[in-house]
């Protein structure tokens, strides 16, 4: 017998999905405002949600320049628990029909995950080096802004309803279907995905910031249906589930080995360079028939692993890690405005932060010279041996 959410469920639920939203945001004045009668704004939104009569708010869209110029959607702070309500509801359902290669925004599988599988897929295919190896990289243009939102719908309700006739887990016999109310994710699947996100959207700044971002990254230029929000946590998932078509076309049809792709960016590895070309082809029609998606030519390269790969901020050369010049360029623009200050405790965990990531990498001389002359630095603390940890006095 098919589960069925119950009113309490929901309520419940819900409360669990406002503690997912509010987390890091405790400050803000609209979640201040939300908490002031948190118990009768998620009833409300509990009603509409029972009586499928909710409807999303218009966002406010502003733009970004940090690390790159983006136009970013922030939808209202009830918004928020519902995508977070239907986030907790779903995710892991969809996460397990992806490749173990989709790395971006799932546990345990970020950037640094993503750089140790490409190593490791190099180092297969090259027979550790030993071998002429390529790394075929492509990137599509102006993805979230051409995501055709009734094609993810098709392919969102797809996987919904083929994972429900799946059991939970190894140990548990029941399947999704016993768990999940279905027709309750059928409706808030439609509501989130075909929601117009510029309808009726407070713009924060001034047309200027819009007149220098590139007409193909603004949704106010997409065509009619097509377009997610960045921004919110559900355009995430929906980014990994409309692109899982192409990881399991490369995977099932072009029986591409070593695969993988972060958001919008992908990579086939393989010692023969004629094979990669032809995958370029394959891959492309792909994306333009099925998903009706361009891939950046500009940014479509076969690369000689012995010249060195440059994926998620890693430059990868045989045997060892190196960051990446642009990643270290907004490293050090960041970290030269950190110079005067005079807070211990906001230098210690910037200082860290940058240590950690760059523990990951060949980088003791690059740590050195970023941190090694500040005056205040050496004032409040000290760092470890290896310049591995930096701590207080």
């Amino acid at each position: 017998m098919a589960y069925s959410l119950t009113y309490d469920q929901l309520l419940f639920d819900l409360h669990v999905a406002y503690i997912d939203a509010r987390r890091g945001k405790r400050q803000k004045p609209y979640q201040q405002r939300f908490e002031q009668h948190a118990a009768e704004n998620l009833r409300l939104l509990c009603d509409e949600l029972w009586n499928r009569r909710y409807r999303p708010g218009p966002s406010t869209c502003f733009i970004i320049t940090d690390p790159k110029m983006r136009e970013v959607f922030a939808a209202q702070f009830r918004d928020r628990i519902v995508h977070h309500l239907y986030f907790n509801y779903t995710h892991e359902m969809l996460e397990r029909t992806f490749i173990e290669d989709s790395y971006s925004c799932i546990k345990h599988r970020g950037t640094h995950y993503g750089i140790c599988r490409l190593e490791r897929h190099i180092r297969q295919e090259s027979q550790n080096y030993m071998e002429t190896c390529y790394v075929l990289k492509m990137d599509i243009r102006g993805y979230f802004m051409h995501i055709s939102r009734p094609r993810l719908l098709d392919i969102t309700l797809r996987q919904l309803r083929r994972m429900a006739t799946h059991r939970f887990s190894k140990y548990d016999t029941r399947q999704w279907g016993d768990i999940v109310d279905l027709p309750f994710l059928e409706y808030l699947s439609h509501v989130i995905i075909m929601q117009d996100p510029v309808a009726d959207c407070r713009r924060r700044g001034t047309l200027a910031d819009w007149h220098r971002l590139p007409p193909e990254k603004s949704l106010f230029h997409s065509a009619p249906g097509c377009g997610l929000p960045i921004g919110n946590l559900t355009s995430q998932l929906f980014s990994n589930v409309y692109l899982n078509e192409l990881d399991q076309y490369a995977k099932r049809v072009l029986r591409c080995r070593h695969y993988g792709r972060y958001v919008d960016d992908f990579y086939v590895v393989s010692a023969d360079r004629d094979l990669l070309r032809k995958a370029a082809k394959s891959l492309t029609f792909f994306l333009k028939e099925h998903l009706s998606l361009e891939v950046n030519e500009k940014k479509t390269v076969i690369c000689d692993v012995r010249q060195g790969v440059t994926f998620l901020g890693a430059y990868l050369k045989p045997r060892r890690r190196y960051v990446s010049n642009s990643t270290l360029h907004r490293m050090k623009s960041k970290v030269a405005c950190l110079h005067q200050t005079k807070d211990p405790r906001l230098l210690r965990s910037t200082v860290n932060s940058y240590l950690g990531l760059l523990s990951h990498y060949s980088s003791y001389h690059i740590r050195r010279n970023l941190f090694y002359g500040w005056p205040s630095v050496h004032r409040y603390g000290y760092f470890l041996r290896g310049m591995s940890k930096y701590v207080l006095r």
